[in-house]
C-alpha cells in the first residue's frame, strides 16, 4: 500500500484558522500581535522567504512590521535597529533572516534579539529552557521546525509515545533542538541523533519507527536503511538540476524507493515547510497571549 500523506499544507492551513480566532480575542483585549522581520540585503531567495512570512501575518491578523537593511549595514547599525525592536510594544516577535553579510558577527545578532521576541525559538536562553524543562509547561517560544514536526505527526492522530526516532542531521534548526522536544515527558518518543560520527548509520535508520531526515543531501534515505511500515519525515532540501529541463528543483532527503516502504510520508517540498511558517506564527501569537495576561 502506498504510504499516507502527512500533508504540512492542509495542517498549517487548520493551525493558522485556529490562530486568526486567537488574533481576533488578542485585539478585543485591546493587543496586537505584530511580527517584525529584519533583511539585510538584496538576496532573491531571502526576499521572498520574508515576503511569505507577510503574506501569512495578512492572513492570521497578524501586523506586519518590515526592517529592511543595505549590504553595507555595520554591526552597530543593526544592532541598534534591533535595540528598537526589543523595546518596541507592537513587535511581539521577530526573526532576522539569515545568511548575515560575511562582516556581520551573526552569533552576536542573534544573541541580541530578546529572548520573549525570538520568534524561530533559537535563541539560546529559549534553548536552554528547553533542555532543562522536561516535564512542566514551556512559557518560551520553540524552535519552529522540530515543533512544526511534533505537531504534523500529532495533527495526523499518531502518538509519538514510546516510539523510536532517528534524526539523521545534528543542525541547530532541526536536529538538536528535535532531540530535546521529542524527550520531553508530554512526546515520551526515544530520540537517536544519526550523524557523520554514527558508526552504523543504516543500521540505526532500520532500527527507527519513525525517521526524521535533515541533512540536505539529496535522497540520502535509501529503502534498504527503512523497515516496511516505518513514517518517514522530508526535512532537509537541496536544489537539484533536473536532467531533462536543466532547471533546479526542490529535492528532499528521502529517495522514492524509501517512501514506497513507508506507512506515512511527509514529503518535501509540502510537508514540514508549512509547518514552520505555521509554528513561527503560533510563537507571536503566545507571546502576545503572555503579554496579555501579564498586563
Amino acid at each position: 500500500m502506498a504510504a499516507q500523506i502527512l500533508d504540512g499544507k492542509a495542517t498549517a492551513a487548520t493551525i493558522k484558522g485556529e490562530l486568526a480566532e486567537r488574533v481576533a480575542a488578542l485585539k478585543e483585549r485591546g493587543l496586537t500581535p505584530g511580527l517584525a522581520t529584519v533583511l539585510v540585503g538584496d538576496d532573491p531567495a531571502s526576499h521572498s522567504y520574508v515576503g511569505g512570512k507577510h503574506r501569512d501575518c495578512e492572513e492570521v491578523g497578524i501586523a506586519s512590521i518590515r526592517v529592511e537593511l543595505p549590504e553595507t549595514v555595520t554591526q552597530e547599525e543593526l544592532e541598534a535597529e534591533l535595540d528598537q525592536l526589543n523595546n518596541d510594544p507592537a513587535c511581539t516577535g521577530y526573526i532576522v533572516q539569515l545568511p548575515l553579510p560575511k562582516h556581520i558577527d551573526t552569533h552576536r545578532i542573534l544573541e541580541k534579539i530578546s529572548p520573549e521576541k525570538d520568534a524561530d525559538g533559537l535563541h539560546p536562553t529559549n534553548l536552554g529552557r528547553l533542555v532543562l524543562n522536561v516535564g512542566d509547561e514551556l512559557n518560551s517560544p520553540l524552535p519552529c521546525t522540530p515543533n512544526g514536526v511534533i505537531e504534523l505527526v500529532e495533527r495526523h492522530g499518531i502518538s509519538w509515545k514510546g516510539k523510536k526516532v532517528a534524526v539523521l542531521g545534528r543542525g541547530i534548526t532541526v536536529g538538536r533542538p528535535l532531540g530535546l522536544l521529542l524527550t520531553r515527558k508530554e512526546v515520551n518518543a526515544t530520540a537517536t541523533l544519526v550523524h557523520t560520527g554514527t558508526e552504523d548509520v543504516s543500521a540505526a535508520l532500520r532500527e527507527a519507527d519513525v525517521i526524521v531526515a535533515a541533512v540536505g543531501v539529496p535522497h540520502a534515505v535509501k529503502a534498504d536503511q527503512v523497515k516496511d511500515g516505518a513514517i518517514l519525515l522530508d526535512v532537509g532540501v537541496s536544489r537539484v538540476e533536473d536532467a531533462e529541463t536543466g532547471k533546479k528543483k526542490l529535492t528532499g532527503d528521502v529517495s522514492p524507493e524509501a517512501v514506497a516502504k513507508a506507512s506515512w510520508y511527509s514529503p518535501n517540498p509540502g510537508g514540514v515547510g508549512p509547518m514552520t511558517r505555521a509554528m513561527l506564527l503560533v510563537n507571536v501569537v503566545e507571546t502576545a497571549e503572555r503579554m496579555a495576561d501579564a498586563a
